[in-house]
């Protein structure tokens, strides 16, 4: 069991479920101290011991199912289907099976490990054999459904089922010998159909290998096509859904960022200031040099629309920045329609999607409003410019359709000379900027950055542009 445990554990890892040596023993502890009588028991102590994040656990309880009931289901369809075709009771299929190794005995027939483990139906030890020949055969490596004939038959091969074929032939030939014998003709029919039964296991193992596989490509295949959807059209089970998938996402990113991070701080390699340094040695770089400039992490203020049209982006756009939130030094949220409010604190009191929901409610302004960039921009100049400095990012999303109000473009001017970078988000087609109410032609010059973010992709893109600042 320890052996399966240590397998299942990479298992997960494979499917993106990080699982650290600790929490390994910690699970060899847990089964210690509640044992392995209930599946439902183990299921829930390797649950507890293995899995840390809620977006994990669907993907665990299906591997659970495809690794410890896979093989075990194999064994039992394949017993199954045995006692069918005999047309026996299990006492009856018994019987049969006692009868066989007795007559095998009396003959003085040897039995090669894998055909004594087929003939008497010991499944513990026909599953080892799989899982050796799996091994063997590299059965991990399976990606694709049009493997599957490919490595069944590299795991037939592995098992030496041409041996074992001329094997069960000279037995039933044996088992058949002398005077006919209806009990021994049933032990031939059995002895015939083992061989058949066994290629049906190795391909429903080889199945089971690549839908564990799956979990994988099939989670990658929905968020990809969840990433490149629109936030226009998102129905109420993919905003769900959606929410699962900025959160890996964020993870993923905060993942990449640490380890780019870490290798900084000790700054890049100076080859001026090397060289300058080993001239007494002739320049050879015995001693090294990195450039020590110091890296502050940045600020960064957000400014939402969450007038109805765009909500669903700023609802992602929000989340995604405070699931990044430790990699600045500090963050702070407004939203607006046509006057503006500051969520910082609500997010700082509640979760993070009850504070979403909240915001974009109408529980700090009224989000039923028409939309008015222009005033939105003016209260934020009055009330809250002093937030803007040489360090902070500006991130605007809207769709700056003004209901033909004053822009009041120059507010933008202003924060653009105070801070770092100012990033507009646009939510539309870049071909619709400009016509009818869209201000976006008064607002483009005074940014840095202006990107469309119709989807989820492009939302990580300019976050991740962003955080390598």
């Amino acid at each position: 069991m320890d052996t399966k445990i240590i397998e299942f554990a990479g298992l997960l890892r494979q499917n993106g479920i990080r699982v650290s040596f600790a929490e390994s023993m910690d699970t060899f502890r847990a089964l210690d101290l509640v044992g392995l009588r209930s599946r439902a028991t183990m299921k829930d102590s390797l649950r507890a011991t293995l899995v840390k994040r809620a977006v994990d656990l669907p993907a665990y309880d299906a591997l659970f199912d495809l690794y410890f009931s896979g093989v075990g289901e194999i064994m039992k369809r394949s017993e199954a289907a045995s006692m069918e075709a005999m047309e026996m009771t299990g006492a009856e299929f018994q019987a049969l099976l006692d009868d066989l190794a007795q007559l095998l005995r009396e003959q003085g027939i040897e039995l090669s490990e894998l055909a004594r483990a087929l003939l008497e139906q010991n499944s513990g030890r026909l599953e080892q054999l799989l899982r050796e020949a799996a091994g063997r055969a590299n059965l991990d490596r399976i990606e694709r459904a049009f493997q599957e004939g490919q490595f069944t038959q590299g795991m037939q091969q592995a098992l030496g089922m041409g041996d074992l074929a001329r094997e069960l032939q000279a037995i039933s030939e044996a088992v058949g010998a002398g005077e006919p014998d209806p009990r021994r003709q049933e032990m031939r029919r059995f002895i015939d159909r083992r061989l058949q039964e066994l290629q049906e296991m190795i391909r429903r193992y080889v199945r089971r290998d690549l839908e564990q596989q799956d979990v994988t490509q099939r989670d990658n295949l929905r968020m990809q096509a969840l990433a490149e959807k629109s936030f226009y059209y998102l129905s109420e089970d993919e905003i769900r859904r959606m929410k699962e998938a900025v959160t890996k996402l964020a993870q993923r990113l905060k993942n990449v960022l640490a380890v780019k991070r870490r290798r900084a701080r000790r700054g890049k390699f100076d080859v001026k200031a090397t060289l300058r340094r080993n001239l007494q040695y002739g320049g050879v770089p015995f001693r090294i040099q990195f450039d020590e400039r110091k890296r502050v992490k940045p600020q960064v203020v957000v400014l939402c629309d969450v007038s109805d049209s765009v909500r669903n982006v700023s609802r992602f756009m929000l989340q995604f920045v405070y699931s990044l939130q430790d990699l600045y030094s500090k963050v702070r949220s407004f939203i607006f329609v046509a006057d503006i409010g500051e969520i910082t604190k609500l997010f700082e009191e509640s979760e993070i999607h009850q504070a979403i929901d909240q915001a974009i409610r109408g529980n700090v302004i009224n989000v039923y409003a028409h939309s008015d960039f222009g005033r939105a921009f003016r209260l934020f100049h009055r009330d809250h410019l002093a937030a803007i400095t040489r360090h902070t990012t500006v991130i605007v999303l809207g769709d700056a359709r003004n209901n033909y109000n004053l822009p009041h473009e120059w507010v933008l001017k202003e924060i653009k000379q105070r801070a770092k970078q100012l990033i507009w988000l646009n939510p539309e087609n870049r071909m619709t900027w400009g016509f009818g109410d869209s201000e976006m032609d008064r607002y483009l010059p005074h940014c840095d950055i202006v990107e469309e973010c119709r989807n989820l992709n492009q939302l990580y893109k300019v976050i991740d542009r962003l955080v390598l600042v």
